[in-house]
């Protein structure tokens, strides 16, 4: 039971990995064929969403067979340096309050 669970949140984490590079690769390829609208802009910008799908998925796989997407994920998300100005933000609020 715990290894499904495992396995569906490595698949919910590679799915995360893989759409990133997709959405940038699909804007980038609107945004060509916006300012190219003919058959030629329309055949590059297409071009260019799939190639941001395939680094997409090729990113994701890697990830997913090397160290895993959920430990990606979380290293990519964590952020020391924001957790320490949180830590003294709320360490001035409660002196704040202590004082009124």
């Amino acid at each position: 039971m715990i290894r499904i669970i495992e396995k569906i949140t490595e698949i919910i984490g590679w799915f995360q990995i893989a759409i990133s590079p997709t959405l940038i690769g699909l804007g980038l390829g609107c945004i060509l064929y916006y300012n190219f609208q003919n058959t030629i802009g329309l055949i590059f910008g297409i071009l260019i969403a799939v190639i941001g799908l395939f680094c997409g998925v090729a990113l994701a796989t890697n990830k997913y067979n090397t160290t895993g997407t959920v430990s990606f994920l979380s290293k990519v998300n964590a952020s020391p340096d924001l957790d320490k100005f949180n830590k003294t933000e709320k360490r001035n609020l409660k002196s704040k309050d202590l004082e009124n």
